[in-house]
């Protein structure tokens, strides 16, 4: 058996997911010919440059522009418009990749971004694939562009993004609420007290992680001053310096500062919450760890749907000020029992074992 997983780095999620599943067939599916690839490699090199660094210059700089051509294609009147228009534009630049998939033929196409889905799909109705295509949808909402006839299968977070695909007319039967694969780290227990000892910081202290993504995008200074002295403030500044510095500088003996890591899930293991922006891998990890979130700068469309549908189930908020963010802080750190309220509405949609259902249904 072949099965290629598709992804574009467009993004860090859609990698991480793709990652999630090629690390659980290689573990668990040995003998299974597995490969991992980023449609954008295969693709025109104007093209990729303008899809991944027109997204990030977009969603740092002109978020308006972003949430208005999230809504210009998502609008059901102007997809007749705007869907083919995209197809072409997608078709003609990606040429590298459907030529990869026509030569090597897979049995499996596992895409976690729905660029390759689309790809896939054009070349399955036109027979020059005869691929199963599994799209793993990385958000709790649904944009359209998630939606490639003939896709065999769509792999959802939840009954609600379920939901979403009924709408759109989705048979029940191709659809399967597996939820979002995430590394297996997430998966593991950690002892508080052994992590605490290992990175110097206080067990019994509360403790919030502050991280967004590997940017550090959001008023990530003023809300880790805000914070109050007797709680535990964790920051993950990723791949901004700049912010590192800052936050440094202040040198606050209950704010610990960090680059980049790849110890994240031991970070999330000693927390009792997470500010972050909610991404819907993000998300994911946070429900595998059983962290309450509080959601700050989501991006408009995808992650401020995420964030809606996570309150919706009764997880996380969404305060705008860092006035509030810190009222929130201290609201949860005083209200224990809303704290395990929260946790219990987690367990109640959590799915941390997506990759390896997702894989087992390989045959």
């Amino acid at each position: 058996m072949k099965v290629i997983i598709a992804h574009a780095s467009a993004g860090a999620g859609h990698l991480k997911a793709a990652q999630a599943l090629y690390n659980c067939l290689k573990e668990y599916r040995p003998q299974i010919n597995t490969s991992i690839v980023d449609i954008l490699e295969k693709s025109h090199p104007l093209f990729r440059f303008t899809y991944s660094r027109g997204y990030l210059f977009l969603v740092r700089h002109a978020l308006f522009l972003w949430q208005l051509s999230f809504r210009v294609t998502a609008a059901k009147p102007l997809r007749k418009i705007t869907r083919p228009i995209a197809r072409f534009i997608n078709r003609i630049n990606t040429v590298g990749f459907a030529k990869l998939l026509v030569k090597e033929q897979p049995d499996y196409i596992l895409s976690t971004h729905f660029l390759p889905s689309e790809i896939s799909a054009e070349l399955k109705k036109e027979e020059k694939i005869y691929s199963r295509l599994i799209t793993i949808i990385t958000d709790f909402g649904v944009h359209p562009y998630w939606i490639s006839e003939p896709t065999d299968t769509y792999v959802v977070a939840s009954d609600y993004t379920k939901s979403q695909l009924a709408y759109e007319n989705i048979e029940e039967g191709r659809i399967k609420v597996s939820g979002i694969p995430v590394d297996t780290g997430f998966l593991r227990q950690y002892d508080r007290d052994s992590l605490c000892a290992k990175l110097k910081l206080e067990a019994k202290k509360f403790t919030v992680l502050i991280s967004t993504g590997s940017f550090g995008i959001g008023p990530l200074r003023e809300i880790t001053v805000s914070m109050p002295e007797d709680v535990q403030v964790l920051v993950v500044c990723a791949n901004n310096q700049r912010l590192k510095s800052k936050l440094q500088r202040l040198r606050r003996p209950n704010i610990r500062v960090f680059g980049f890591v790849n110890n994240m899930p031991e970070l999330m293991a000693l927390a009792d919450l997470m500010i972050t922006k909610p991404g819907g891998l993000s998300i994911a990890e946070i429900l595998a760890k059983d962290l309450v979130p509080i959601f700050i700068c989501p991006i408009p469309g995808q992650e401020v749907k995420n964030a809606r549908v996570m309150e919706a189930y009764g997880i996380g908020s969404r305060p705008k000020r860092v006035a509030e963010i810190k009222d929130r802080v201290l609201y949860y750190k005083q209200n224990p029992d809303k704290l395990r309220e929260i946790k219990n509405n987690i367990l109640k949609i959590k799915k941390p074992f997506a990759a390896r259902e997702i894989c087992d249904a390989l045959r």
